[in-house]
């Protein structure tokens, strides 16, 4: 289990903000994609190139490969990272919307707490569900307008399912956080993307190259900066701080969608969406950015994690 949370560095913060800015952008760009391009086949691609990339750095760089239990961790984080979360996200953004998209991934970091708490990897801090709860609201806020959003059974269980996988990948970016970040995404990205390309193949998807201007372009920011720079600042932020903090990132990124989606497509900015954001961002700070303030008398007491109490607890 991690020691208590100290306060971040700038260093820390600055990486959790160039995450949250390219992950807001990857809903815009993942929008375009799905455009032209079949759904596994587009993830497949994007972190096939990326895969590329990151193994290129690695070389360049002389990195040691992980091996033994951290080689089976960092296994399983691109499985669950790449394979699992994202055919996933981008089957269901086909189906579903992405107002919708994001409420439901508005619940990772209410799940990622949970499942560090019950795999004795972190205590569970009532002040970061209470900010969880009161992003998630703000989420809502932004994004079910007076005549609701559709539910698609299909799509609603798939993005239920992505929050659950997410939450898992974030624990186990924690757990390889010995590892280089780009060698852990080399590995990762290297298993990852040949599985979904399996998937595509399996769904009969019909693999083209992209050719339309935005398309390529989308293509290009997802690779280079959606999944390269992402995935580095991602396992830089929950290695320095926390698995819960971490999770918080995915309430931010509809805030910053929205923003992308003002700019680049002249969707205009409501009332509605303000106020949301305005909450969300007040749930981020109350559960994320504060709590990491050091213990105070009369401040909420962590719920320790079963395996800890487990162990700590007198025997009968």
């Amino acid at each position: 289990m991690t020691g208590p949370l100290r306060p971040p560095g700038a260093f820390t913060l600055g990486a959790f903000a160039g995450a949250v800015l390219l992950g807001g952008g990857n809903f815009v760009a993942v929008r375009f994609s799905n455009g032209e391009l079949p759904p596994f086949w587009g993830a497949g691609l994007r972190f096939s190139l990326a895969a590329i990339v990151f193994v290129l750095i690695a070389l360049v760089l002389g990195l040691e490969r992980p091996r033994g239990r951290q080689l089976v961790l960092t296994g399983l984080y691109g499985l669950f990272t790449v394979t699992l979360s994202y055919a996933l996200m981008y089957w269901a953004l086909v189906r579903v919307s992405a107002g919708m998209t994001a409420v439901l991934l508005a619940i990772v970091p209410l799940v990622a707490p949970l499942l560090a708490w019950a795999q004795g990897l972190e205590r569970l801090n009532r002040r970061t569900v209470i900010g969880a709860l009161l992003a998630l609201g703000g989420i809502v806020w932004m994004t079910v307008g007076p005549n609701g959003l559709a539910l698609p059974l299909g799509g609603l269980l798939a993005v239920l399912a992505a929050s659950l996988t997410i939450g898992q990948s974030v624990i186990f970016g924690k757990r390889v956080s010995g590892n280089h970040p780009v060698m852990t995404n080399a590995v990762g990205m290297s298993l990852g993307a040949p599985l979904l390309l399996l998937l595509s193949g399996l769904a009969g998807e019909r693999w083209a190259v992209p050719r339309q201007p935005e398309v390529v372009l989308s293509v290009l920011y997802l690779v280079l900066l959606g999944s390269v720079g992402m995935f580095v600042l991602m396992l830089l932020v929950v290695r320095r701080w926390s698995v819960a903090v971490t999770s918080y990132t995915f309430v931010l990124f509809p805030v910053v969608t929205m923003l992308v989606e003002a700019w680049l497509l002249d969707e205009p900015l409501t009332g509605r969406g303000i106020t949301g954001a305005l909450v969300v961002m007040t749930g981020v700070w109350f559960g994320a950015l504060k709590s990491s303030d050091p213990a105070r008398p009369g401040s909420s007491s962590p719920v320790p994690s079963p395996q800890m109490t487990s162990r700590n607890s007198p025997s009968t």
